[in-house]
């Protein structure tokens, strides 16, 4: 999984915001999962980035294993939640230890499925194998028509909440 520089025509793969489809419906569901959710995603993506800015390919790497993900959730989480505490002036409630911890790992689970269905480069098992057994599963089109509708769904529930809450 070494990164390699290319000369000449390079198509840079696009770091698309559909992977906050799902977190916002997660968001919706569990309460203080959405910021450690989008904060993985984008700590995971930060790697393609660097590799999209320096020409490199693969252009994902450790960050979009199991193993490089987990690592990525594990320090959100305890990132999120620090601050979260310092936020809140206080110590955190176990129901929002559980969101946190259930929005990094949903977050970077998810964005490594996401992204080895639509990417070739992506090796989810590494460093066991490096087979991608989801590459292709789904359509793009399929694949970002749920993204979105996620998103949408999400964009109800939370309406749906905000008509129930007392004035």
């Amino acid at each position: 999984m070494r990164a390699r520089k290319v000369r000449g025509t390079f198509k840079p793969v696009p770091i698309t915001p559909f992977h906050f489809g799902p977190g916002l419906l997660l968001g919706a569901a569990v309460e203080d999962s959405l910021v450690a959710f989008v904060a993985t995603n984008i700590v995971i993506d930060v790697e393609s980035g660097y590799h999209l800015v320096r020409h490199e390919l693969p252009v994902h790497t450790f960050l979009h294993t199991l193993v490089g993900a987990t690592l990525a959730a594990v320090v959100v989480m305890l990132a999120v939640g620090a601050v979260t505490r310092a936020v809140r002036r206080g110590a955190l409630t176990r129901r929002a230890i559980t969101g946190i911890a259930i929005g990094a790992f949903v977050g970077a689970w998810s964005h490594v499925a996401l992204d080895a269905i639509m990417h070739a480069d992506v090796e989810p098992l590494a460093p066991w194998s490096r087979a991608n057994p989801l590459l292709a599963t789904l359509p793009l089109s399929v694949l970002h028509l749920a993204c979105v509708s996620c998103a949408m769904l999400a964009g109800s529930v939370f309406l749906w909440k905000r008509a129930r809450r007392p004035r």
